[in-house]
């Protein structure tokens, strides 16, 4: 999940300028981060002139300024903020925001050797400034570190850095004689990551990019909460992107049949492909329940761009929607349109909305925003039957007590289905459900065909010893990564967790971690929405935390599960000693004898 609708998303939607590869180490920063120790002076060498680096810059910090494991904001220039960060006596320098949306990365969770976002949890190495867990697509720029004789911190950024606070890592092009191919299906977050991916990780064969949709890929994340915003806000890259490193862009088409014997993808338009690798990221579509009157004209679900140009061209003052279903975008489609509509009234069949993710005590407080939002809630409860006009039309839905509503627009937030129909005879083994068991690497059980986003069923970090399927924004981009280090003869295992948010009303919710929980224990005010979550499994142990108004407790807890440590139930009973946990975040894992 995720929201753009509060201060804490601050962007036009542009896409960022471009750096041409310069060759060198592929996909890695071309930066060392080299520091001094605190009681050395600079090295002739380090304080000599490079044309790629500015001179040293001396900033408002000494050494001792920073104890160990701690970070400080500083001004390398009036237009550029850069963290310090202190590690095994090293001092380190990276960009102070995050590339996804611009969180203040000092207000984030330090883990070893990386910063984790406080908002939506996206992780860059602190050697490098690489982006290494999601969401976003950009890396953030590194500086070097050179320290005086009385130990005056001084930085030399890279000058294709300052003027901006992300970069793009290093990318290759096609070479003409590289007669490999690698495919990616699907124009999501993962295929979309994917691509970029292997590229960087030096990839000079034929890439090919197949797109379902008319448009380029863009964020999908963002559609259920601001339905009026286009493509040039929600595109990840623009089409010159695309063509400077020689990504061939098939828009419009979908895949029809994979034949991996053969290595063969058949395409909507006609063409048959033979491929050396391929990554298949194909998501979900939305499903239609079998409720009579659902093929109606105004009868809409919310999953793609089109979507939501199909809604707005309903929408006026006099409308009134009903949205289906308790889904996270059924909510937040009914909040982003309540104030722009007559009205709006959600029918769910559970007792307070969100009651799964977030148990029952916050989703009472979620019921309670909602009908403060002049939202109605008809709680327990479902359509029977929806009813339309000789035109084909919605006018009205029956609920199951034989209540009927007056309805304009009908959205439905009841739920996906999987998108690997196109698997059926392919040698892939599909489960029962459409999702697809992958290794740790998300290799299929067919050599060279890859998995991952919503349609893998994948092992987590964590405490869940099984595969699981889950359709997280975070995890599909995650997902495009490690499969494209591996497509490229890498051997990178998955490690990321599961960490969801939204913004509903103004209230940021964040949720980490996955698993059964049998209590909840909530550490503030619910009333006041700044609350934290433990969710509590049979075994005493928290399997994920929520919060709002409380950052970073939830990126905390996700760096501490990344590092393969754990929270008990007694660690969190008692209200004194309840964030004690987070210290353990720079603390190194017991040795095992």
């Amino acid at each position: 999940m995720g929201s753009i609708n509060c201060k804490e998303y601050n962007t036009t939607g542009s896409t960022p300028k471009k750096e041409k590869s310069t060759g060198g180490a592929v996909g890695s920063y071309q930066s060392k981060c080299s520091t001094q120790s605190p009681s050395t002076t600079m090295s002739t060498e380090a304080s000599s002139p490079d044309s790629e680096y500015t001179s040293a810059v001396r900033v408002d910090c000494n050494v001792a300024d920073l104890k160990e494991n701690e970070m400080k904001q500083v001004d390398f220039d009036e237009d550029t903020r850069v963290l310090l960060v202190k590690q095994n006596d090293r001092l380190l320098a990276v960009g102070a925001k995050c590339s996804h949306y611009g969180a203040p990365l000092q207000t984030g969770a330090l883990g070893l050797g990386r910063v984790r976002c406080p908002w939506h949890g996206a992780c860059f190495n602190l050697e490098t400034g690489d982006i290494e867990d999601f969401p976003g697509m950009d890396s953030i720029p590194c500086y070097r570190v050179e320290v005086g004789t009385k130990g005056q911190v001084m930085l030399r950024a890279k000058r294709s850095d300052l003027a901006k606070d992300r970069r793009l890592k290093n990318m290759v092009k096609r070479k003409p004689d590289d007669q490999r191919v690698f495919i990616v299906v699907g124009g999501g977050p993962s295929g979309a990551l994917a691509v970029e991916t292997i590229r960087q990780e030096g990839f000079t064969g034929r890439l090919i990019f197949v797109c379902r949709e008319d448009y380029l890929p863009y964020d999908r994340v963002k559609i259920s909460k601001a339905m009026s915003l286009g493509i040039e806000q929600l595109r990840f890259r623009d089409e010159d992107f695309y063509k400077e490193y020689d990504i061939e862009l098939w828009q419009g088409v979908a895949a029809e049949k994979l034949d991996s014997a053969q290595k063969e993808l058949h395409c909507s338009n006609g063409y048959v492909v033979k491929y050396d690798k391929i990554y298949l990221a194909t998501g979900c579509s939305a499903f239609r329940p079998p409720i009579p009157g659902v093929d109606l004209e105004n009868v809409r679900t919310v999953r793609e761009l089109a979507d939501t140009k199909a809604i707005n061209a309903f929408i006026t003052p006099e409308t009134r929607v009903v949205c289906l279903g308790s889904s996270f975008i059924a909510l937040e489609a009914a909040a982003g349109l309540v104030s722009k509509v007559q009205s709006v009234t959600v029918v769910a069949r559970e007792n307070v909305p969100l009651k799964a993710a977030f148990g029952p005590e916050i989703g009472q407080r979620m019921l309670q925003l909602f009908e403060d939002n002049k939202v109605i809630m008809r709680m327990q409860s479902g359509i029977t039957d929806i009813i339309g006009n000789e035109e084909g039309k919605v006018t009205e839905v029956e609920l199951v007590d034989g209540t009927r509503l007056p309805c304009d627009l009908l959205i439905l937030g009841t739920g996906s289905k999987l998108n690997t129909q196109f698997l059926a005879k392919s040698g892939v083994k599909v489960n029962r459900n459409g999702s697809v068991d992958v290794t740790d690497f998300l290799e299929s059980n067919v050599p060279d065909v890859y998995v991952g986003g919503d349609i893998a069923n994948a092992h987590i970090h964590g405490l869940a010893h099984d595969r699981v399927n889950i359709g997280h924004y975070q995890l599909a981009q995650y997902h495009g990564r490690v499969a494209a280090i591996n497509m490229c003869g890498g051997a990178k295992k998955l490690e990321a967790v599961p960490f969801f948010f939204t913004l509903i009303f103004g209230k940021g919710l964040r949720y980490a971690g996955h698993g059964s929980y049998k209590e909840v224990i909530i550490d503030g005010s619910l009333d006041d929405f700044k609350f934290v979550a433990y969710f509590i499994n049979e075994a005493d142990t928290v399997t994920a935390v929520a919060s709002c108004g409380r950052d970073p407790i939830v990126a905390q807890f996700a760096e501490l599960i990344s590092q393969g440590k754990c929270l008990g139930r007694g660690q969190v009973t008692d209200p004194a000693t309840r964030e004690d946990w987070v210290k353990k975040l720079g603390e190194p894992l017991p040795q095992v004898r």
